[in-house]
């Protein structure tokens, strides 16, 4: 299997969590907003969600971690598996303007309010689906904090896809090492179907065949 990097959990750690007070918060039913992926989950209230995921160039350092990582020059070709709103991937093209860059997320509402510049190749899809590319087509797959909310039979399609699509893989997914981390996780997210122990997530990325590089985030 791959590397183990440090590519966006410098950007996790900047954002302050109260753990508690949100699992106390009517999290059943912020649970069931959230899993909609609609406008509530990415610009409504902060208990469904992100509580607005507006751009704020905060993306450009992983963007900046990837060119170096990969080497990735002007005629890279790079997917996006879960981009959200594309954030980073505007921010790639914005560091190789000549790059070719596809994105796709389920959330139909974070295509529609995505960057304008690089919407039209961004478009909405299931990641667990067989992808419409051809192998090894990206010379990078990138999915952040997309994976984790899979169910463990949906994530052995997904894992084979980047696998085949992809010269070059990274994922990031929420995971932990010790109690404290998993009561933690456990309180904070409202999307997560995968609560895996970091030994277990590369256990699957082994027994599904991935062999790219990976990132774990950790809710300390």
């Amino acid at each position: 299997m791959g590397r183990l990097l440090n590519i966006i959990t410098p950007l996790h750690k900047k954002t302050a969590r109260e753990y508690l007070p949100r699992m106390n918060d009517g999290k059943v039913e912020c649970m069931k907003i959230a899993r909609r992926f609609d406008k509530d989950f990415w610009d409504g209230d902060r208990r469904h969600g992100y509580g607005g995921y507006r751009y704020d160039g905060r993306w450009r350092q992983a963007a900046e971690g990837l060119i170096k990582t990969y080497n990735l020059g002007q005629n890279a070709k790079i997917l996006d598996v879960g981009c959200g709103k594309g954030f980073l991937l505007y921010e790639l093209k914005k560091l190789l303007p000549e790059c070719t860059i596809a994105g796709f997320d389920i959330s139909q509402y974070a295509i529609e309010n995505a960057k304008e510049e690089i919407r039209p190749c961004l478009h909405v899809y299931n990641a667990s689906e067989p992808y419409p590319y051809g192998d090894k087509e990206f010379d990078l797959v990138i999915s952040i904090t997309t994976l984790h909310n899979l169910h463990i039979y949906e994530l052995k399609n997904a894992l084979r896809e980047i696998e085949r699509v992809g010269r070059n893989k990274y994922i990031a997914v929420e995971s932990y090492n010790n109690e404290q981390q998993l009561f933690n996780l456990q309180c904070w997210a409202l999307t997560c179907e995968a609560f895996y122990k970091t030994q277990e997530w590369i256990w699957i990325y082994n027994e599904f065949g991935y062999t790219g590089d990976y990132e774990f985030i950790y809710f300390d």
